[in-house]
C-alpha cells in the first residue's frame, strides 16, 4: 500500500491522498491533514527521525526515513516516508512533496534475519556450530563470530574459508571441495582448525547445492560443527540434502522397501512417468517431485545419510 502527501508553505495547505490516510489507519478525509497529526501517530521512539516543522520550512529534510506508525486501532505498521522540498526560482523553500510505502513485511524479514544471525553468532561462540551459504560469486556468507573465534578478518574468511584449516590439510581439502562445487554435488569432509586461543579443533564440514523449483542453481548452503557433536538439526539444510538424492539413491531406497516404481508413485502422489524421470535423472534438481518422493520414502522408514567421504548413503530403519 502506498500514499502521497504535500504541504504548500505559503498558505499552509496540506493534502494527503486517500492511500496515505489508509496507511495511517484513518478513513480518507476523516481528519484534516496536518503535520502534527502525522507526528502524533508515529511511534514515540521513532519521532526523532522526522524533521521539525522549522527545519522543513527551511528546506532541511531527510530523503527517506523508516518509522513505525501506531494506528488508532492499536496495530503497528512500518512506513518508508520519502520527502523532497521544492524551491522557488530565488532558491526559497515553497513546498514539500512526500510519498509513503508500507514496508512492514520487509522490515519484519530484516529483523528476523538479524535475530537469526545473532543466534548463529552466539551458537558459534559457545558451541562452534554454524551454518553458512555461498552465492554464485563463490563468496561465503559467514557469521562474524567465526572471525572472533579464529582471529582472522571476516572479509578474508568469506573470500577464502580454507584459511581456517591447518596448513598441512588445507590444499587437499580445498581441492576436494572445489571439485564438488564445480560438479554441483554434495560434499562432506573433516578438517582441523586452529582457534585464536591456540586450541586445535576437529570439525566436520558439509555443503550441498541449492536449486529453485525451476531447476536454477542458486549456490550452496553448508554446516560446520565439531566432530565430537552429533549432527545438529538445521532448518534449510534438509531440503538441500534431499535435492542431492539422485536416481540411483531412489532405486536403492525402493529395493530396501521392496517397492516398485508404481508403489513409490502411489506413496508420493506422483505419476509413474515422473518417478521414472526422477530415477533416470532427467528431472531437474530443484524439482518439487524429488522432495515428494524423498518424503514418501522417509515415511516408509528410509533415511539418506551423509558419511565422511562425501557419499550419500541409503539406509532403512
Amino acid at each position: 500500500m502506498s500514499g502521497a502527501w504535500s504541504w504548500v508553505f505559503a498558505g499552509g495547505e496540506q493534502v494527503w491522498s486517500p492511500g496515505f490516510y489508509r496507511l495511517l489507519g484513518l478513513a480518507p478525509n476523516a481528519a484534516k491533514a496536518r503535520y502534527d497529526l502525522l507526528l502524533s501517530l508515529i511511534h514515540p521512539e521513532d519521532r526523532h527521525l522526522m524533521p521539525a516543522m522549522a527545519d522543513i520550512r527551511q528546506g532541511h529534510v531527510p530523503r527517506e526515513v523508516i518509522v513505525r506508525v501506531i494506528r488508532t486501532n492499536g496495530t503497528v505498521r512500518t512506513l518508508s516516508l520519502t520527502m523532497e522540498v521544492r524551491f522557488s526560482a530565488e532558491g526559497r523553500p515553497v513546498a514539500l512533496n512526500g510519498t509513503a510505502l508500507d514496508v512492514s513485511d520487509r522490515e519484519q524479514m530484516a529483523r528476523l534475519r538479524h535475530e537469526e544471525r545473532r543466534r548463529q553468532g552466539a551458537l558459534y561462540l559457545t558451541e562452534h556450530i554454524t551454518t553458512f551459504s555461498m552465492g554464485l560469486d563463490l563468496i561465503r556468507d559467514i557469521p562474524i563470530a567465526v572471525s572472533q573465534v579464529h582471529g582472522l578478518p571476516i572479509e578474508e574468511i568469506c573470500a577464502d574459508p580454507y584459511l581456517l584449516i591447518v596448513p598441512e590439510e588445507r590444499e587437499a581439502f580445498r581441492a576436494a571441495a572445489l571439485e564438488q562445487i564445480e560438479r554441483r554435488v554434495f560434499f562432506q569432509r573433516t578438517a582441523h582448525e586452529r582457534l585464536a586461543n591456540g586450541d586445535l579443533w576437529h570439525f566436520r564440514i558439509l555443503t550441498m547445492p541449492v536449486w529453485d523449483p525451476d531447476g536454477t542453481y542458486l549456490g550452496r548452503c553448508g554446516l560446520k560443527y565439531p566432530v565430537r557433536n552429533h549432527v545438529p538439526s538445521v532448518a534449510g539444510l534438509q531440503e538441500g540434502l534431499e535435492q542431492s538424492v539422485a536416481g540411483h539413491h531412489l532405486r536403492a531406497a525402493r529395493a530396501l522397501l521392496d517397492w516398485s516404481m508404481m508403489n513409490l508413485a502411489q506413496a508420493s502422489g506422483l505419476s509413474h512417468s515422473t518417478v521414472r524421470r526422477l530415477e533416470e535423472d532427467s528431472e531437474h534438481r530443484g524439482s518439487r517431485s524429488r522432495l515428494q518422493a524423498v518424503e514418501a520414502l522417509r515415511r516408509a522408514g528410509v533415511r539418506f545419510v551423509a558419511i565422511d567421504d562425501g557419499t550419500l548413503a541409503v539406509a532403512r530403519i
